[in-house]
């Protein structure tokens, strides 16, 4: 994706940026004051404060922070954690992995959170009318309807996103506006000075910024998205979507000055329900049309999630972070795609959270902890790609002290939730990371102890055996997928499989292999003839946002190599040939297990063996490259990995044998 395409701002391009990249930022407004208040009588000292919290952390954490420095760090044209890590992992440190895989599981983690708190949030503005309605199976029925569209692609209902997102944030500002007419004393609020009072001095200061953070948990679901809207759109869009936040959260703080000293139950009159200053700010007439429009922006933010989640989950199969699973792509769209498992593993988190905490009021204090842990590591990361990018080294340090310094702050401040509920969301992004822990350094064990030989060593054998008519021919065609990446080398296992397991003659052999490279959207090929008709390697480059259909990709490449005249795949079987009849091709993938004949270091035993465990539930090797199951042969090895050494065994005669024998006897 082009420089161009970034910085390309359009009418179009703003509006559907309104509906992919702010759903989870700007549905906030449903839930942050309402936790910063709770039930305890309201403070004008306190609202102030969390209002000045709130603009500063709007200003610093998100505007400068993700809007004008992280958005530089593009791949290509694509953002993201992972995006960023791909960036800066020519640093060749290993260390660097961490940060990608915690910022990663956090991000998820995050994307089973966001739905059922923004979803409840919305519908809990019915108990306005109904004081005792059960608002668990409606928000439940909500998402299961929303996951169960995924398999049929956004392209249509997200024509709409962008245009319902409009008139959301139309919404905000209008209802943040008519108060502060009432109360222009809340725009004091915008001097600093209350931020660092409330923090500094008043008792609840901390904790009330645990709940502030809640405003800007979107920030990095912004920085994800990049790739759908360009740069320039996401930062002109921004300052519409700041000002109308800005409005609303103000129009809130100052409609809670104007009640000092009540609490939100006896707002909105009944004790059993906790009111919501953002729908107290309604006038009744308004409120049935509020709720459907803030339900319908609830639906746009969990989408947008989930998007999210399938794209950071292909980009995690690409990089060895997460066992393969099915990818379905559900319209032509670019970049849209469809991952079964995530979206019902999504699900049922969702569920998971729903049934636990019930409602919104109690899914504030499992929310945000997760997602700073995300931002901690792409400060981290940013920190690197500065340096990369020669960035003055003081402008490094100072940037980098001042957001660790902010977000560490704020992880402080939500460890106070920890036990209140955020247990839930580290632990769901710490089940998470072990996976890709697991995965990765598994697949890192295995290549270090994989053998591999020359392909030159086997020339002559390999034309020999092509030509052997006193062997069947097990293919026309017979294409490997190899794991080597010099061109010149192939697994000792490949070897194994055409020349001892069982003789395999074929008119020519391919060798394919797939090269992950950083680029996201890369699609290229190049093919090298090691034997003239007889052996061919084809090396395929393919970004990590590409999934690799290697079955059609392949027919592209015999297609171009047939047109060019550099490969003759006609059958040569002599009555086949005389009809020109194509030769078949049949792919051999090898799968390998672990063998007991193996004296391994307990960890590597431990990780290969949780290894093997998540294998078994992920796609096999010829699905996951998207090979056509009629045409491939899947053949076990063992992985043998340190050999124990040669055991001590003594041949004896047969007297020895007897002579034994009367001894024992």
């Amino acid at each position: 994706m082009s420089n161009q395409h970034l910085n390309k701002v359009t009418v179009a391009g703003l509006i559907v940026t309104l509906g992919i990249i702010y759903g989870d930022i700007g549905t906030s407004p449903l839930y942050v004051m309402k936790a910063i208040v709770g039930e305890a009588p309201i403070d004008k000292e306190v609202v102030l404060g969390a209002l000045s919290c709130i603009f500063w952390t709007l200003t610093l954490q998100t505007t400068f922070k993700y809007v004008i420095l992280t958005l530089q760090a593009d791949n290509k044209g694509e953002g993201g954690i992972f995006s960023l890590y791909t960036l800066v992992k020519r640093f060749k440190k290993k260390g660097l992995i961490i940060p990608a895989i915690i910022g990663g599981s956090a991000l998820l983690a995050d994307g089973i959170i966001t739905p059922p708190i923004s979803v409840s949030s919305a519908i809990e503005g019915l108990r306005i009318y109904r004081p005792e309605l059960n608002t668990v199976p409606i928000v439940i029925g909500i998402l299961f309807v929303l996951f169960i569209i995924q398999k049929f692609g956004t392209s249509f209902v997200g024509k709409f996103f962008g245009p319902m997102m409009l008139i959301w944030f139309g919404m905000l500002g209008v209802l943040g506006l008519l108060p502060m007419f009432e109360n222009i004393e809340v725009l004091k609020a915008l001097n600093p000075y209350y931020a660092i009072h409330l923090l500094s001095i008043h008792h609840d200061g901390f904790y009330v910024l645990g709940f502030v953070f809640l405003c800007t948990t979107g920030a990095e679901a912004l920085y994800s998205d990049m790739g759908h809207c360009g740069r320039s759109n996401i930062r002109i869009s921004w300052i519409f979507v700041k000002a109308m936040l800005v409005l609303n959260y103000f129009g809130q703080g100052a409609f809670l000055i104007a009640h000092s000293g009540k609490t939100l139950s006896v707002l909105s009159g009944s004790p059993e329900v906790p009111g919501n200053p953002f729908f107290l700010l309604m006038p009744q007439w308004f409120l049935p049309f509020g709720i459907a429009i803030a339900t319908m922006a609830a639906v746009i933010a969990s989408q947008a999630l989930i998007s999210g989640s399938f794209t950071l989950i292909s980009e995690a199969m690409r990089l060895n972070f997460w066992p393969k699973v099915s990818v379905k792509f559900p319209t032509e769209l670019k970049g849209q795609i469809y991952i079964p498992s995530i979206n019902w593993l999504l699900f049922w988190g969702c569920v998971f959270i729903v049934l636990h905490f019930e409602e919104s009021s109690n899914m504030e204090a499992a929310y945000g902890l997760a997602i700073v842990l995300c931002m901690i590591m792409t400060t981290i990361l940013l920190g690197y790609y500065m340096v990369m990018k020669r960035y003055n080294p003081i402008f490094i340090l100072f940037t980098v002290a001042v957001y660790f310094t902010i977000e560490f702050s704020f992880l402080i401040a939500n460890m106070s939730k920890f036990h209140h509920g955020g247990y839930v969301s580290v632990g769901i992004a710490g089940l998470l990371a072990f996976v890709m822990f697991v995965w990765h350094t598994a697949k890192r064990i295995r290549s270090e102890y994989t053998e591999f030989t020359k392909i030159d060593n086997y020339k002559k054998v390999l034309a020999e055996l092509s030509n052997d008519k006193g062997i069947p021919k097990y293919a026309t065609h017979l294409v490997y997928m190899t794991n080597a990446a010099l061109g010149d080398e192939i697994e000792s296992k490949v070897i194994y499989s055409i020349l001892q397991k069982r003789p395999k003659r074929a008119d020519i052999y391919w060798f394919v292999h797939v090269n992950v490279v950083d680029e996201p959207y890369r699609m290229d090929y190049k093919v090298r003839e090691i034997m003239k008709d007889d052996v061919i390697r084809v090396d395929f480059y393919l970004g990590f946002r590409v999934q690799p259909r290697i079955n059609l990709m392949f027919k592209q490449v015999v297609k171009d190599l047939v047109k060019k005249g550099e490969v003759d795949i006609t059958s040569r079987y002599e009555s086949l040939n005389r009809n020109n009849v194509i030769g078949d091709f049949k792919f051999v993938i090898i799968e390998k297990f672990l063998s007991y004949d193996n004296d391994l270091p307990w960890f590597e035993r431990i990780i290969l063996d949780i290894y093997f465990v998540l294998k078994k539930v992920s796609l096999s090797e010829g699905r996951a490259f998207g090979l056509d199951s009629s045409s491939v042969k899947v053949e076990k090895f063992p992985i043998v990995i340190h050999p124990p050494e040669d055991i001590s065994l003594c041949r004896i005669s047969e007297k020895q044998h007897k002579d034994k024998e009367k001894e024992h006897a």
